[in-house]
């Protein structure tokens, strides 16, 4: 199982990053990926999710600045996060998202490591 997160890192406010994620055959093949966050003291929360052909969409709070995208031939999902803010800061995951809300993650059984997104004012 693989789940590995990349691109993160310290960016000013109103800045941009771009994370890549490559996940194992077992866990891309679920079809619908998503990414997720979880910022500290705080629950980890759903904020994209893009399905086998490519349909997306964005929990509000970041609408509008993040656009998910995946590779179905690399099993790779990707998030770009444009106009940042501070309260993006967290520690990005992706996952399947399948059974996963909004509201709720779902309890998966492997996350993997995640990286790091720091926004400074």
């Amino acid at each position: 199982v693989q789940l590995q997160a990349s691109g993160g890192g310290l960016v000013q406010a109103g800045g941009s990053l771009r994370l890549s994620c490559a996940s194992s055959g077992r866990i891309f093949g679920s079809g619908l990926m998503g990414w997720y966050r979880q910022a500290p003291g705080k629950q980890r929360e759903l904020v994209a999710t893009v399905t086998v052909s490519g349909f997306t969409n964005y929990a509000d709070s970041v609408k509008g600045r993040f656009l998910i995208s995946r590779d179905n031939a690399k099993n790779t999902v990707y998030l770009q996060m444009n106009s940042l803010k501070p309260e993006d800061t967290a520690v990005y995951y992706c996952n399947t998202a399948v059974g996963s809300t909004w509201f709720k993650t779902s309890e998966y059984a492997y996350w993997g490591q995640g990286t790091q997104v720091t926004v400074s004012s």
